[in-house]
């Protein structure tokens, strides 16, 4: 039977506890109902006899407590409610024990923002993680040799699982009951919750804002000019002509504070826009496409579906009201 421990870590979001515990148990009752033994034993573990999730608004009995754990095939890290430096910090504790139950042969799994604990283990050091999207660029200012690939929704490398935000760390669950009982058991388990299977990417979710979060002014100025003139096409040279900077210095300095380069700075924001109009406006793929400047249909399904995973027409036809089938 696989010993899976899912972690109450202090401050954590009950959700990302207690669907999983829900999950793991289900597939127990159809194995049952299909006249073979259960497969889990399914325990939530802390670090004391009560904790608190949510900020406080919940408070957990855990089964047990991590001392007393002799062995674990899974560990599952669910995500922080609030403030995430402060859900690493008040946790901290809990590093050396996750650091040793891997090392021991358990694997390990964080669910949405769980990955900031996860990785300050240095487990993911020099692999692939995800999270959710809106902490992205602060997950990479924290652990820079972490690769992270928020388009993706799972990763899986040597024994470590990482998910997406929110309700897409429910894929990562049914791959992990799928790759543990098998794939009738997970399209059960699918089904009884009623999630999409097979989602990959979190890319059509995300919502790019631009990445202000840091000190350089001039920096500032080049995103704020980029943002307000979305219908322009606005070369590098023009704009650190500009700014009075050297082309070179304004792309390592552009980089350094955004993460990004300037080209695709501009892309990400002219897709943004784009993205907008068709949630919003019933204007065709080519009216929206001009308006974000844009002239070479090509170009624009190209860049498009880079940043989203879907072709202008199929992103309109999801998020716009006018052209849902229901």
């Amino acid at each position: 039977m696989t010993h899976i421990i899912i972690l109450a870590t202090t401050g954590s979001n009950l959700g990302s506890i207690d669907n999983p515990r829900r999950a793991f148990l289900s597939v127990n009752e159809y194995m049952k109902e299909i006249g073979k033994s259960p497969l889990f034993k399914v325990q939530i573990a802390g670090t004391t006899k009560e904790i608190k999730l949510n900020n406080g608004v919940y408070t957990i009995h855990p089964d047990i407590e991590i001392k007393n754990i002799k062995k674990a095939d899974l560990v599952i890290i669910p995500a922080f409610e609030g403030n995430i430096k402060n859900g690493v910090e008040q946790n901290t504790n809990l590093i050396p024990w996750i650091i040793k139950r891997y090392r021991k042969g358990a694997e390990i799994a964080s669910l949405c923002v769980g990955a900031f604990l996860l990785a300050s283990t240095g487990l993911l050091d020099g692999k692939n993680c995800s999270t959710h999207w809106r902490a992205g660029n602060e997950f990479q200012k924290m652990f820079p040799t972490v690769k992270l690939v928020t388009d993706k929704i799972i990763t899986d490398e040597y024994g470590i699982y990482t998910s997406g935000g929110a309700f897409s760390s429910a894929n990562l669950i049914l791959y992990i009951i799928e790759k543990y009982a098998g794939r009738e058991a997970a399209i059960h388990c699918a089904k009884t919750f009623q999630v999409d299977m097979d989602r990959h990417r979190q890319s059509p979710f995300i919502i790019f804002d631009g990445q202000k979060d840091h000190k350089d002014e001039l920096i500032k100025e080049a995103q704020t000019f980029i943002e307000k003139n979305v219908q322009e096409k606005i070369s590098v040279d023009r704009l650190a002509s500009m700014l009075a900077i050297g082309r070179r210095n304004l792309e390592r300095r552009f980089k350094k504070a955004t993460s990004n380069s300037v080209v695709e700075y501009m892309q990400r924001v002219k897709v943004e826009a784009a993205k907008i109009r068709f949630e919003r406006s019933t204007d065709n793929v080519n009216e929206v496409m001009y308006d974000v400047g844009y002239s070479d249909p090509k170009a624009f399904r190209s860049t498009f579906k880079r940043f989203t995973g879907l072709s202008p027409v199929s992103y309109r036809n999801k998020y716009n009201k006018e052209f849902v089938v229901l």
